[in-house]
């Protein structure tokens, strides 16, 4: 997708998706439209994938259907670690993407920005760590055939301490409901 097309997009999605008054963008500076990477904060749906590996706690597991056209698809999971030791997510994989990163939203002044978190996300002893809508989340690149509402994506979660788990989650609405 051109710049200018993006530009269009980003636009004409602006009243209704990015009510934040800002442009998205990435680091580069281009503005990047990405529908269905909605910026609302939703809960989890029902169903949504859970499963636990040593200390931790893993929940509301779920990634959004993607749209026609969509280049790019949006995860979004809970971690509780129980235990006494921090952890890290250091890294996702999954057979549906030629590449999965994690990644952060967050304003600066106007602007939303998205950039990839290098070297993982801590997960501090006691505490919860949630990738959501509009905040930290997987991003799911090269993605081999769109997702579809009702389907599962299979992932594999890579913990610092903890290994690795394997887990399906299910594609829920675009809309993320």
């Amino acid at each position: 997708m051109n710049r200018n097309h993006a530009a269009i997009l980003l636009i004409s999605l602006g009243a209704s998706s990015l009510s934040l008054g800002g442009a998205l963008a990435q680091d580069s500076g281009a503005m990047k439209s990405m529908p269905g990477m909605h910026m609302d904060t939703a809960t989890a749906p029902a169903g949504s994938a859970a499963v636990k590996l040593g200390d931790l706690d893993i929940s509301g597991g779920y990634v959004r259907a993607m749209l026609p056209g969509q280049p790019v698809g949006g995860g979004y999971i809970t971690i509780h670690n129980g235990g006494k030791t921090d952890d890290r997510l250091t890294s996702v994989t999954s057979a549906a993407a030629g590449k999965v990163e994690l990644h952060e939203m967050k304003m600066e002044g106007e602007i939303m920005k998205m950039r990839e978190i290098r070297g993982g996300i801590a997960i501090p002893a006691g505490a919860t760590v949630t990738l959501a809508p509009n905040t930290m989340h997987m991003m799911f690149k090269q993605v081999k055939t769109p997702f579809k509402q009702g389907g599962t994506v299979p992932v594999m979660l890579m913990f610092d301490k903890s290994g690795m788990v394997d887990v399906n989650l299910p594609v829920v609405s675009a809309k993320g409901n």
